[in-house]
């Protein structure tokens, strides 16, 4: 590390300039090496003290301490500063965890840990979470948030045998347990969480923080300490009497689905359609095929209409009538259900609701702020639907996108749009190529609430590696790999077109069917030389872009060879004209005012070009940088064929 920086932090700080001297202070934390553990100490203390970001100084003391610096000094200033203020309330947490749990007939071992004998003390890091320090190793571990709205686990794999899930430590997967697996009493056999925790000291000191006290009101846990994992599942009939079969099996009711798997739209011709046949019919979800999202509303509003008029006579609109305040999840809830399945009544979990709200196309924007420099992305469309009341009553929320090669998918999309437009003299096609750079919804905020449990999964896998690529997303979306994911079924039965003209079920033909007549290598290598951070972090080869440099004259050259897009929009511009013109209008005008807006989007795709020339990093409306959602992992051992580049 320079000494200037040092020397600077540490006149600004002399001369009273606290801001500037905390900045210059950041600096010395950025360059410093481990070896100055007692600059580090400096700089942390000195932001710490005047009041500047604690979190970066509070990391740094944490990392000196588990490298075994300053100990003594930091553990009194850390237990001062973050741990005393704190602890009532976790003393408080714990006594009425050990209370309620005291009195609990399914844990059977009650001789709790005196509060001060715990072995791990919890440091409050910020209002989401902690930092744990474990006393007999004498060192902090990492960070943790209890309420990370994350399903890590496969705790739906196999539905024979009641749940038996080990050391769940977090609050939102023990209320995720809680809140979808159905009470014995409404399956009519023995259902209850068995959650095996391996040591009795350890599961004391979770307590804490956990509030496991306010799930306990359906007695559905059984909790097992060590070897008493042995007992699982336990005979409820022959050791407490219970006889659950004896129970009618109880109906799934519309506000015990609080699950949403979103399938998202990346973009048009993307394989939505073959992921939604591959999911129709599963036992364990409410599931419709492709459904526009303004379709979702329109009857949504309807339904609210029918139970105003009290014309509601079904049993999904008593049950509506019945409800407090009923929100438009409750109405959706109900759509879907409608149509449910026998299965996912009878089932031990209640059912997640699958959804793909579908609009006619993508639009997104890039605008640029002057003051920071920095690129915002925007999507009216996905900006309605974060909004939208549906998605904010779902508690838990699952998000998978399917991509498919981008290139492959332009030039479908173009198939589609000509085809269509060809039979309608009213249609015209928009600018594919503009939308198509200008869409990079597969970079997220990895804290937004819809993307914070997401993942891709790429179209060829699916069809190239079903099995590897379905049981692995059927992992992360914590649901049963059953028969009805290996084989395309819609309301039309098995492996249906779901366009004319398109493959059926797992053929692969669309895997490598390029579309030529649809777009020529010009538009195709700007497409991948323009979305190259996006091939190259999900796996894709590049076919078009040749790595030569790219300057101002190459990308003017590769927009005068757009002529495959363009003529399809300038057909579908005459069309339009033509079928609109007045007797004293010239073909000849009507083909020039066609040529006018190729010329203008030409325009536009240079003005996105220098804009993606900047770099491609983006943030969203808050600032918050954008990232690439994580792709789906397939097991090696069971890809059928190599995985497709």
């Amino acid at each position: 590390m320079s000494s200037n920086t040092i020397d600077l932090a540490r006149r600004l700080a002399e001369l009273g300039q606290k801001e500037d001297a905390q900045q210059a202070y950041l600096m010395v934390l950025q360059e410093v090496s481990e070896k100055q553990p007692e600059l580090e100490m400096e700089a942390a203390s000195f932001i710490f003290f005047s009041e500047g970001d604690y979190q970066i100084a509070y990391t740094t003391f944490v990392s000196l301490y588990n490298r075994g610096f300053y100990q003594a000094e930091l553990m009194d200033l850390m237990t001062q500063a973050f741990y005393l203020p704190n602890v009532a309330e976790q003393m408080k947490r714990y006594e009425q965890n050990c209370e309620r749990l005291g009195r609990y007939p399914y844990l059977f071992r009650k001789d709790f840990l005196a509060f001060g004998d715990l072995p791990i003390k919890f440091f409050p890091f910020n209002d989401e979470g902690y930092i744990p320090y474990y006393k007999a190793e004498n060192r902090f571990g990492s960070y943790v948030n209890f309420n990370d709205p994350v399903i890590d686990r496969y705790f739906f794999n196999d539905l024979e045998n009641p749940i038996l899930a080990k050391d769940v430590y977090s609050q939102y997967q023990l209320e995720y347990l809680t809140d979808n697996v159905r009470k014995s009493e409404w399956v009519g056999r023995e259902n209850h969480i068995y959650l095996h925790y391996t040591d009795w000291a350890v599961f004391c000191a979770y307590l804490q923080c956990l509030s496991i006290y306010n799930l306990l009101r359906d007695s559905k846990q059984v909790f097992l300490i060590g070897n008493e994992v042995s007992q699982y599942p336990i005979d409820f009939k022959e050791r407490f009497g219970i006889d659950y079969s004896k129970y009618p099996v109880k109906p799934v009711s519309i506000r015990e689905v609080n699950r949403l798997i979103w399938h998202t739209q990346l973009a048009a011709h993307n394989g939505g359609d073959f992921f939604n046949e591959i999911f129709y019919g599963h036992p364990n979800l409410l599931s419709f095929e492709s459904i526009l999202f303004d379709t979702v509303l329109s009857q949504i509003k309807e339904y609210r209409e029918q139970l105003k008029k009290k014309r509601c006579k079904s049993k999904l609109g008593i049950q509506l009538s019945q409800l407090q305040h009923p929100t438009d999840k409750d109405f959706l809830v109900a759509l879907f259900l409608e149509t449910a399945p026998d299965s996912v009544h009878t089932c031990r979990i209640a059912p997640a609701l699958f959804f793909q709200p579908h609009f006619h196309n993508v639009i997104c924007e890039m605008r640029v702020d002057d003051k920071t420099g920095k690129t915002l992305l925007y999507s009216e469309q996905f900006d309605e639907l974060s909004k939208s009341s549906i998605f904010q009553h779902f508690k838990y929320i699952k998000t998978f996108t399917p991509m498919r090669r981008i290139t492959t998918s332009y030039a479908a999309t173009i198939r589609f749009m000509r085809n269509s437009n060809f039979q309608s003299s009213d249609a015209v096609t928009p600018d594919v190529m503009a939308e198509r750079l200008l869409n990079r919804s597969f970079m997220v905020d990895r804290y937004n609430r819809l993307y914070r449990d997401s993942v891709l999964v790429r179209f060829e896998d699916g069809k190239l590696n079903p099995k590897a690529t379905f049981t692995a997303l059927a992992e992360f979306l914590d649901i049963p790999y059953t028969e009805s994911m290996t084989y395309c079924s819609s309301k039309d039965g098995i492996n249906p077109e779901s366009l004319k003209g398109n493959v059926r079920g797992f053929d692969t033909a669309t895997v490598y069917r390029t579309y030529d007549e649809f777009a020529n290598d010009d538009e195709r290598a700007f497409i991948e030389y323009f979305m190259r951070d996006a091939y190259e972090y999900y796996g894709y080869d590049f076919q078009y872009y040749k790595g030569e440099p790219v300057d101002e004259q190459w990308v003017t050259n590769k927009i005068k060879g757009f002529t495959c897009i363009n003529e399809v929009i300038e057909k579908s511009w005459e069309d339009n004209l033509l079928s609109k013109k007045d007797e004293e209008q010239q073909y000849e005008d009507i083909v020039a005012q066609a040529k006018r807006v190729t010329e203008n989007y030409d325009e536009n795709r240079m003005n996105i070009a220098h804009l993606l020339m900047r770099g491609l990093r983006f943030v969203n409306k808050q600032g918050q940088p954008l990232h690439m959602m994580m792709p789906l992992r397939l097991d090696p051992d069971l890809l059928e064929q190599p995985l497709y580049h």
